[in-house]
């Protein structure tokens, strides 16, 4: 019998498309290319953590206040409108700003792709999972947005190559910004392309849009949300989860740094990084829902902890590509398998659906703190100690909080591990 709560097939696939276009200027961009963006912007790693901080200190304030909005409004028109925002700041990213402007920029990033963006996003994902396909849902919404950075990544890399006509290593910074800017401009078009699409498909059935609609949220139901164990639990273990996610970033820097590769060599070693995304996040989709997705959780962080270690002793140096691709891969499944299934545990926390934008925005506004201190905090490690030993404190950074999530995440099982057949089952 067909699950009434499911959205079409379409709706996630224009949550998957809108899931990572609207992160592409602000995130996507500057994984991929970090020491060429580093170059055009004329920055160094502590400036650019620090614009990651002002996008995290408006996000912080997005979190809570767009939350209850999410569960006011159809999440169409919030994702849509946020997507056309966000591409509207491409094209002041594209003229290259001073570091004042680049900063304001961040912090409006952090309103559209926050206030408008988040809570929407999540709760059209539970909707579209139903009772049964959590895992599923969440793990291919994670693992899509993964395939969709990745082909971002994938064609940035091919139109920056394309516009520089100069040998990379002497490259001037007109040269590379002349390059940039078509990178830019492309995805600001692309992002702008995928809001329209949303506005005009991504519908639900009338009743199914009323039934996950509230009139009002009162301060009585936020308290019983917050009461929640699995709402405080979530926040420990996303905000460590998210650690992980954001240390990702550096890859491509460490490729750089540490194994002495090109600008576009680098470049690629950050792009197969987002390849790894999408298959990690639909495996773990489909075997949490076969199983307990709070115990993949758990092993998740056991993973992630692993990989950082194997990166803070310093082994991954002077060593074949395909070992230092592979040890990048230890980390990208622990991290990304995390990223993929802590939402995915929510209705096994006992949280309802109709609150989840509250929740979301909650569970968020501890959780996503790493926008504002992991980007300063890892800068300030790389640039004080540059080189191997800068990136081997940044590994250690991720253990402490792979140790601390994981934790979290055990007890999380504790209460919540149940197996999927024995919680659908329930009234």
């Amino acid at each position: 019998m067909k699950d009434p709560e499911k959205a079409p097939w379409y709706y996630l696939f224009l949550l998957i498309l809108a899931g990572e276009s609207v992160f592409i200027l602000p995130f996507v961009l500057q994984r991929v290319f970090r020491p060429t963006v580093l170059k055009v912007f004329e920055l160094d790693n502590v400036e650019l953590g620090l614009c990651f901080s002002v996008y995290g200190f408006v996000a912080l304030i997005s979190y809570l206040l767009g939350g209850p909005l999410a569960d006011k409004y159809q999440p169409r028109k919030l994702i849509a409108i946020a997507l056309w925002m966000t591409a509207l700041g491409g094209l002041v990213f594209a003229t290259f700003p001073e570091y004042s402007t680049l900063q304001i920029l961040y912090g409006f990033w952090g309103f559209t792709t926050i206030f408008l963006f988040w809570s929407p996003m999540i709760k059209a994902t539970r909707v579209w999972g139903g009772k049964k396909s959590q895992g599923k849902a969440f793990g291919f919404l994670d693992g899509g947005r993964g395939l969709v950075g990745a082909l971002f990544g994938t064609l940035g890399v091919v139109v920056f190559s394309h516009f520089m006509s100069a040998n990379l290593e002497v490259a001037t910074l007109q040269e590379s910004r002349f390059a940039f800017r078509y990178v830019i401009l492309t995805s600001s078009a692309i992002v702008a392309v995928v809001g329209l699409l949303v506005w005009i498909f991504m519908k639900l059935p009338e009743h199914l849009e009323k039934e996950i609609i509230v009139d009002k949220i009162t301060v009585s139901q936020i308290k019983e949300v917050v009461r929640l164990p699995s709402v405080v639990l979530l926040m420990v273990i996303i905000l460590c989860a998210y650690v992980g996610y954001k240390i990702t970033d550096v890859f491509s820097l460490y490729a750089q740094d540490v194994m002495l590769f090109d600008e576009v060599g680098s470049a690629q070693v950050g792009t197969f990084l987002l390849f790894a995304r999408p298959v990690v996040g639909v495996f773990i989709g489909v075997l949490a829902d076969r199983s307990r997705p709070s115990l993949w959780l758990f092993i998740s962080f056991i993973i992630t902890f692993f990989g950082a270690i194997i990166f803070a002793s310093g082994l991954v140096s002077n060593i074949p590509y395909f070992v230092f691709l592979l040890s990048i891969l230890v980390v990208a499944i622990g991290v990304y398998a995390a990223r993929s299934l802590y939402f995915a545990v929510m209705q096994s926390g006992k949280i309802p659906l109709v609150f989840t934008g509250t929740a979301v925005g909650l569970i968020s506004l501890v959780g996503y703190t790493p926008d504002i201190f992991a980007g300063p905090a890892m800068g300030y490690l790389l640039d004080a100690s540059p080189g191997l030993e800068g990136h081997q404190h940044v590994f250690w950074m991720l253990a402490v909080f792979s140790f601390i999530g994981g934790i979290a995440a055990f007890r999380y099982f504790q209460l919540y591990g149940k197996p999927i057949n024995e919680i659908s089952k329930k009234p």
